[in-house]
């Protein structure tokens, strides 16, 4: 083996697979087609969930530090253009206001960390950072995926250099983590269902410095993330990670129409420059099937949602981190069979619940948007109808869009042969969560007495078994069982009332990756078993 993991694809999941993979121990080799990362508006922010995870890896401060400034509105506004009183302010939390809250609220309902805005084009250059410092972890930027060929061993793969010579690597397994074209899928002969080109829009990037700053507080819209225009456009002004770089979408019909729909929208004489325009297609895709043999699918290759609600990336970063602990407990030798068997069954699932997701945010956006009339900005009883009527139900369904803290915490794996699946279950909602241990679950984050948070006391690597609220239960039978199978395994004592209370049991096992694989108030019956479980044989 040249190495033991190839990874195609350096976006963020390519990227974050390859950095949690190398923390591992694992040696992986990524190849990315571009020469380098790419100045492109792909994606604007990390979700709440996203961030716990990179904690898990120690980036979210940088990312962070990179990002968007912690004390900037997230406001979200619709508005006729920037210079006038916007129709309606959705306000949200700073980073700043949030972690206030997050601090002060010590019930499981809220995340560990705050969102963050931050662009591709800001993530991919942190997290390659993050990768080329990893001694394990071979990036191969200008490198073509061509094609690969998998036997009972191993997974070899063809590519072309940016000299035009050709190369093969081979390796134990290969993931595709290639974007929505993605060739690797489209060797396995694997289909794309669902909802395919619903709309076709103009995506432009604009660097203006001083537009930010000459938004007017009081008879404007004042400061925020997301500005969507009442037009017949669908005209969208996004801030990305800075206050000096917007995206506009718009349904126009070239690159010079966006200049002067960009003009229209800002509705004040600023200096800007055009960076990038692009056409994008709203898709609302899931793959049959998230893998093959040696060989598995990650982030858009596997599904296309569109972007509202904002689970793209963020599923794609979830798949990462899933397959990532399986990959290296299976090449470390402890885990059993049903270990990567179990990676499609988890998270096609939330690909599938994200999709739908992301299909109830855009119906709400498109069913305000089509409370446009062309009389909206008329000063007479029919335009003021008019702006009133749309304000409404956009105050209902724009909310749809950005309040998605169900999809983002509270999913949760179900049927999963590596979780001891009891038979019903809380509901998934998308736009509630409601904190729970049930197995399958994401561990809700508490604060502990000492002022630390459960998660970060959380060993990264193997199986962790809690022991809470003071119970003396024998844990020993299950600790030595997994140990037995070659896994690490942890047992932390807390005995803290709060984390007793929302976490429901006395006893939890979890997975590295913090989901809940058992519970219960006494040992397991059978320890072997459950440690058979968990480790996937």
């Amino acid at each position: 083996m040249d190495t033991q993991v190839i990874i195609v694809g350096a976006g963020p999941v390519g990227l974050t697979l390859a950095v949690d993979l190398g923390r591992r121990g694992i040696r992986c080799t990524l190849l990315e087609q571009k020469p380098e990362p790419q100045f492109l508006p792909k994606m604007e922010r990390c979700n709440a969930r996203t961030m716990e995870m990179f904690r898990r890896i120690g980036l979210a401060e940088t990312i962070r530090a990179a990002g968007l400034p912690t004390h900037v509105p997230m406001d979200v506004f619709v508005i006729l253009s920037m210079a006038e009183p916007p129709l309606l302010r959705l306000p949200y939390p700073s980073v700043d206001e949030a972690r206030v809250r997050i601090r002060e609220v010590n019930d499981g309902t809220e995340a560990l960390e705050p969102y963050q805005l931050t662009s591709q084009y800001t993530l991919e250059p942190v997290l390659k950072a993050a990768a080329e410092k990893l001694p394990g972890v071979t990036l191969r930027y200008g490198c073509t995926f061509l094609e690969f060929a998998q036997d009972a061993e191993g997974v070899e793969v063809t590519f072309r250099r940016e000299d035009g010579g050709t190369e093969r690597l081979r390796g134990a397994y290969l993931a595709g983590c290639d974007g929505g074209g993605s060739p690797v899928r489209k060797q396995l002969g694997i289909r794309l269902r669902g909802e395919g080109n619903l709309l076709q829009l103009r995506q432009a990037l604009f660097v203006c410095d001083e537009l930010y700053d000459r938004i007017p507080i009081g008879n404007g819209p004042g400061h925020g993330r997301h500005y969507h225009v009442a037009d017949d456009r669908a005209s969208f002004l996004i801030m990305q990670d800075s206050t000096r770089h917007w995206t506009l979408h718009a349904t126009v019909e070239s690159d010079e129409a966006m200049r002067a729909q960009f003009e229209k929208v800002v509705a004040m004489p600023v200096k800007y420059e055009m960076l990038y325009c692009g056409e994008w297609r709203q898709n609302l895709l899931l793959a049959d099937r998230y893998g093959e043999g040696r060989v598995f699918l990650a982030g858009d290759s596997a599904h296309l949602v569109i972007p509202t609600g904002g689970l793209g990336m963020n599923t794609g970063v979830g798949d990462a981190f899933d397959l990532s602990w399986k990959l290296a407990a299976t090449l470390q030798g402890w885990g059993g069979p049903a270990l990567l068997s179990s990676y499609e069954v988890e998270r096609r699932q939330v690909g599938e619940r994200n999709v739908g997701a992301s299909r109830y945010a855009s119906l709400g956006r498109r069913r305000w948007r089509s409370q446009y009339r062309p009389e909206i900005r008329d000063d007479t009883p029919a335009g003021l109808a008019a702006r009133d009527n749309l304000a409404r139900v956009a105050d209902v369904e724009q909310r749809k869009t950005n309040e998605m803290i169900g999809a983002e915490l509270g999913y949760r794996y179900v049927d999963s042969p590596i979780v001891d699946n009891i038979p019903g279950g809380p509901e998934h909602l998308f736009r509630e969560y409601h904190p729970t241990t049930w197995p399958g679950a994401r561990l809700p984050h508490v604060w502990l007495e000492d002022g630390t948070a459960m998660q970060d006391r959380i060993p990264a690597e193997g199986y962790t078994l809690l022991r809470l609220g003071g119970s003396t239960a024998d844990l020993g039978p299950l600790l030595r069982a997994l140990r037995a199978r070659g896994a690490p395994a942890t047992l932390l004592d807390i005995p803290d009332a709060t984390a007793r209370q929302v976490y429901e049991r006395d006893l939890l096992l979890l997975r590295p990756d913090m989901h809940v694989v058992w519970r219960g108030n006494a040992p397991p019956a059978d320890a072997a078993a459950l440690a058979a479980l968990a480790t996937g044989h």
